[in-house]
């Protein structure tokens, strides 16, 4: 009997780690999955990511090649593109109604300013998100989905460092100047009993990019109008405007609307 009984408990321990490494596999895939799916109807751009890895025992996890592309209308390739991300969460939440999630952090993420007068490929990424979550989206099912509650989740802790800019001011031949971001450090992200949503977790994140973006090509707008005025000599004389009128115009892209 005892015998029996230490076979079934073996084969039992066997099922559990089975599926634990089957779940893991599966978290995997879904994460991808949902980010491909989810991140396009959210910011109206393409979003692709290269691989996810998730570990059920400890928590933490993987996000490697994270990209999100431009709106239309815009030439840079891509807006923002993540190389490495980590993330730990707490393992029982979830099976929970709210996903907990202890730290997030982005590392040396590539962000691309691409200025008109117009507006910028990141507050137009900013305004589809907008969008998305103040129509209800965040329920919003893609075609052949069942519509059901959001997920929601708590970020205790999300950091952005190293990032590095790339500012792309329109009709100056696709040259671009880098620019230095100080780190992103948000916290305390719906700690409350209603937690937040993805998308709103994504509309807060892209807001403080958008913004330091903003404050960072502000910065460096005397260094951007000295390379301008050597840039669009020749733009000056084929449309018959002065280069301190041109200059001047690269300066007013970063005012904001």
């Amino acid at each position: 009997m005892k015998k029996i009984l230490l076979k079934v408990g073996i084969g039992l321990v066997i099922l559990i780690i089975l599926g634990v490494l089957a779940m893991s596999l599966f978290l995997d895939s879904a994460v991808k999955r949902g980010v491909e799916t989810f991140g396009p109807r959210m910011t109206k751009t393409t979003v692709a990511v290269d691989n996810v890895s998730l570990s059920l025992l400890s928590g933490g996890g993987t996000i490697k090649g994270l990209s999100v592309g431009n709106p239309e209308g815009y030439k840079t390739p891509q807006a923002i593109s993540v190389g490495s991300a980590t993330l730990s969460l707490k393992p029982a939440s979830l099976l929970g109604d709210k996903l907990v999630i202890h730290k997030i952090e982005v590392i040396a993420p590539e962000i691309t300013f691409e200025g008109g007068f117009g507006g910028n490929n990141l507050n137009k990424i900013l305004a589809n998100v907008d969008e998305f979550t103040g129509s209800g989206g965040t329920n919003a099912p893609a075609p052949g989905e069942e519509k059901g509650p959001a997920r929601k989740i708590q970020v205790d802790d999300f950091l952005i460092r190293d990032a590095k800019l790339n500012v792309s001011i329109t009709g100056m031949g696709g040259k671009s100047i880098p620019v230095i971001i100080p780190a992103i450090h948000l916290s305390e992200l719906g700690t409350g009993p209603d937690g937040i949503t993805v998308a709103e977790l994504t509309q807060r994140v892209l807001k403080e990019i958008e913004q330091k973006a903003v404050q960072a090509a502000n910065a460096a707008v005397s260094d951007i109008t000295k390379n301008a005025a050597g840039l669009t000599k020749d733009l000056g004389k084929s449309t018959g405007s002065s280069v301190s009128n041109i200059t001047k115009g690269v300066g007013d892209l970063f005012k904001k609307k």
